[in-house]
C-alpha cells in the first residue's frame, strides 16, 4: 500500500512537471500577455521554474512540504488570472475557464495537504 503514495505523487506531480517546461515557449508567454498579464517575458519563465521545482521535490518526496509550498504560490496567481471565468462574454469560454479554475482549486487543496502532511513513506524527505 504505501507505493500508492508514490503513485499519487507521480501523478500529481506530473502535470507541473509537464506544463511548467511549456511556460518558457513564446506562445504560452505570448497567450499570457494578451490575458492581461504584465511583464509576461518575467512571470510566465518565473512561473514555470517554480512548477518545476515544486512538482519534482513533490514527486521525490525531498522537502516535498516545502515543494507543496512552491505549487501553492504557483497556483493562486495563475488561478485567478489566468482562469476568469466571471464576465466572459462567451458562455462556451466561461464553462471551460470555470472547469480549469476549479481544477486548479482542487489541485491547490492537494498541495494544501502535502504541505501540511508531508510526501508520506519512500521519499527522500529531508
Amino acid at each position: 500500500m504505501r507505493y500508492v503514495v508514490v503513485l499519487g505523487r507521480l501523478f500529481y506531480s506530473a502535470i507541473f512537471i509537464m506544463a511548467g517546461f511549456g511556460h518558457f515557449s513564446s506562445k504560452t508567454i505570448e497567450y499570457a500577455s494578451t490575458m492581461g498579464l504584465p511583464m509576461a517575458n518575467l512571470l510566465v519563465p518565473l512561473s514555470g521554474v517554480i512548477a518545476i521545482l515544486g512538482g519534482l521535490s513533490i514527486l521525490l518526496g525531498y522537502m516535498a512540504k516545502i515543494g507543496a509550498c512552491l505549487i501553492v504560490l504557483f497556483l493562486i496567481p495563475v488561478t485567478l488570472t489566468m482562469h476568469k471565468f466571471w464576465g466572459l462574454p462567451d458562455p462556451m469560454m466561461a464553462s471551460m475557464q470555470q472547469v480549469h479554475f476549479l481544477k486548479n482549486l482542487s489541485m491547490l487543496g492537494g498541495a494544501l495537504l502535502i504541505a501540511y502532511f508531508g510526501s508520506g513513506p519512500c521519499s527522500l524527505k529531508r
